[in-house]
């Protein structure tokens, strides 16, 4: 049996600032857990440290440099940048351990700790696991003797490795000149970059969510706020908007009519673009068990195969490595693309959408719409102590909503990775029995949580 963990969710450790699990005193205890497991061989150490906008990074990035010192690793801290910049500088500077400090689309009153290994990528569970372990055991006079003791120092061209790496990813002898491009920022991660790189390529750019003052991350802007952006596209008589997360490793797209293109709707255009240059690899993609059945038949009549994984763009990036595949990612706009990045990266994501709007030389709306979409309803259920999953009424409810929709759609419940909730979704053809399923549902574990508080 898989041992549970209890500080790491779907993505890192997750909570609100200066409350457990996200307290100075843990953020200390892991740096001391993860250096002391990352510190094998003769070479001198390093772990690089990058963050969001967030007020309670300054509480956060010191803790980690004390307990990472404190093991012996030398910290390199590279400021604000979005978390795939922290993966990729974690390869090129030849780090043993890669830290991003970001709760992603949360507000501001969360933050978050997400760590890579020297490859780039993401910890594996099992990781994660001896890291909790080793926490809650001590280390047992492991600790760096004074004169082991790290240093810590910061990268002051941080930034701009990763715009020029950014760039790179863009196809040679395109630019583009002529395009008006809002980029909301989500005064996050990447509100410095992602401009600079739009504009480096000749855009012209609209940046919007790039103020970040500590506690206006995501806050009326970013990807979980699609109204901003299409609102800014039509303002502005934009060619397109392009909203990243808090964190920038995720986007969704606006086309110039305003209307919102998907993380689905954009793994189908990449797809089909590099399937048409030889770039595509597997004969498939990687998504999961949340993306629309839409994007599973319109690869299937291209000949590509869709491999679903449970949710977390950390297991799409398992999956992907296990079978070869270069594209992959979450309708929630996380695009791992393997060819450039370890991990989902929305400036580089939007590149790719970009980079096919130049070559067909046609309207976003008529680009960014690879597939229709089956009608697909998502509703969250916030809950307390035990799951409301395991209640009997609720097991044989979600029983009776799948047999409904057998053969016409799908029922998926899962609790989220990251909060106390339950979401509920369903898609299927017909769309009134889809919203009914899922209103059903969610008035089922309501229901429950009732009971249980009675």
């Amino acid at each position: 049996m898989t041992q549970k963990r209890r500080l790491f969710g779907t993505d890192g450790i997750r909570g609100k600032a200066n409350t457990d699990p996200m307290t100075a005193d843990i953020a200390l205890r892991l740096g001391q857990a993860a250096g002391l497991l990352f510190t094998y061989g003769t070479h001198r150490h390093r772990v690089v440290i990058g963050k969001d906008t967030r007020l309670s990074g300054y509480l956060i990035e010191p803790a980690l440099t004390a307990g990472f010192i404190s093991a012996g690793m030398d910290v390199t801290l590279l400021g604000p940048l979005p978390t795939p910049a922290i993966a990729m500088l974690t390869r090129s500077l030849r780090a043993d351990l890669g830290v991003m400090i970001s709760a992603s689309h949360n507000p501001y009153e969360d933050n978050g700790i997400k760590l890579f290994g020297p490859d780039g990528n993401k910890l594996s569970d099992e990781r994660e696991i001896e890291i909790e372990s080793l926490m809650e055991g001590g280390f047992h006079n492991r600790l760096a003797a004074p004169s082991k003791l790290g240093r810590a120092s910061r990268l002051d061209d941080a930034a701009g490795r990763y715009i020029e790496a950014a760039k790179a990813s863009f196809p040679r002898g395109l630019r583009l000149d002529g395009l008006k491009i809002v980029i909301d920022c989500a005064n996050g991660a990447g509100y410095r970059v992602a401009p600079a790189v739009l504009w480096e390529l000749g855009a012209t750019v609209v940046p919007v969510g790039v103020t970040p003052d500590g506690f206006n991350i995501n806050k009326g802007c970013g990807s979980t706020v699609p109204g901003f952006l299409s609102a800014q596209v039509l303002e502005h008589g934009a060619h397109i908007g392009i909203a990243l997360d808090g964190d920038a490793d995720r986007l969704i797209v606006a086309d110039e009519l305003g209307e919102v293109v998907d993380g689905d709707q954009i793994l189908g255009l990449i797809a089909q673009s590099w399937l048409a240059t030889g770039q595509l690899r597997s004969g498939g993609i990687v998504a999961t068990v949340m993306s629309n059945l839409g994007l599973e038949r319109f690869l299937e009549e291209w000949g590509l195969a869709l491999r679903r994984t449970q949710v977390g763009d950390r297991y799409v990036a398992e999956c992907m490595r296990a079978t070869g595949a270069n594209l992959g990612g979450e309708q929630s706009g996380h695009v791992i693309m393997s060819d450039f990045a370890t991990t989902g990266d929305g400036l580089l994501a939007a590149l790719q959408v970009l980079a096919v709007l130049v070559e067909q030389n046609r309207p976003a709306s008529e680009v960014c719409r690879v597939f229709e979409r089956l009608p697909q309803r998502l509703k969250n259920v916030r809950f307390s102590g035990r799951s409301p999953l395991q209640d009997a009424a609720v097991e044989r409810d979600i029983a009776a909503a799948t047999a409904r929709l057998a053969g016409k759609g799908r029922v998926l419940i899962r609790e989220s990775g990251t909060e106390p909730l339950v979401r509920v979704m369903a898609e299927g053809e017909n769309e009134a029995l889809v919203a009914e399923v899922v209103d059903g549902l969610c008035a089922s574990i309501a229901a429950a949580e009732r009971r249980k508080a009675a």
